[in-house]
């Protein structure tokens, strides 16, 4: 198993567990290049990426039996799989069904959707939709979105819960690009929510941080589209008490 990272929010009773994989598309600004730990554990982890160097990949990992000793007696009710590309992991279905089995919790996975793993024990399915539009999807990821966009639409139809997620970078995936996005997604079904990030700027990546205006700019478009659209931006503040790393 690839899970190298654990850490647990005591307010929401989440854990949150981090998988280290080969992602199969690559993201010009993918953070976790220059930071492997979870972001929550910083008060700025946007000042924490600002120039630094890459970090060597994790040579740690743990086992399904290990994972599940790390949260032993712990008061858990969801658990969410992150990381690099955590469907990936062929032993991720594994640690779901042991976790539905030992805490009866309620299994999240991020994912990019260009493969379709086992979601027998899988929850809900956040889905990062990078852009729709073909050459700004390659442009950013070096690879196309058909997949993507079908598995997308395949996972909606076969009932699978699931939430939309992508990012604004300004000169990239702008708000007309957001605003497709959107209309994708409604074409598919327009109650599934969709969540728009604000892009903060990455080591080696020409574009510049996006607004909470340019975010709420996106997400009127979106609105038109969709029931449900919420924005993450950069300057909303912690909710809750702050992490624990449990591994």
């Amino acid at each position: 198993m690839r899970v190298y990272h654990i850490v647990y929010e005591a307010t929401y009773r989440s854990a949150d567990i981090h998988f280290w994989t080969t992602c199969n598309l690559k993201c010009r600004a993918c953070y976790t290049r220059y930071e492997t730990l979870d972001f929550g554990l910083y008060d700025d982890p946007i000042a924490r990426i600002a120039d630094k160097a890459p970090e060597a990949p994790p040579r740690h990992f743990l086992s399904c039996k290990e994972v599940m000793s790390k949260m032993s007696g712990l008061p858990l009710e969801r658990s969410i799989f992150i990381g690099t590309e955590p469907a990936l992991d062929p032993e991720m279905p594994l640690l779901a069904r042991t976790l539905h089995q030992e805490f009866g919790c309620y299994n999240i996975l991020l994912t990019n959707g260009l493969y379709r793993a086992d979601l027998t024990d899988i929850d809900e399915v956040i889905f990062s939709i990078k852009a729709v539009t073909p050459e700004n999807h390659r442009a950013y990821t070096g690879r196309g979105n058909h997949r993507i966009l079908e598995n997308f639409a395949l996972l909606a139809r076969n009932g699978v819960k699931m939430q939309a997620e992508t990012v604004l970078i300004p000169g990239l995936i702008d708000a007309a690009e957001i605003e497709r996005i959107a209309k994708f997604v409604s074409g598919v079904d327009p109650t599934i929510p969709l969540r728009i990030d604000a892009y903060f700027p990455v080591p080696g990546c020409p574009w510049r941080a996006a607004s909470r205006a340019e975010v709420e700019g996106a997400a009127d478009l979106a609105l038109r589209h969709l029931q449900k659209v919420s924005i993450l931006t950069l300057d909303m503040k912690r909710t809750g008490e702050k992490p624990t790393r449990l591994y």
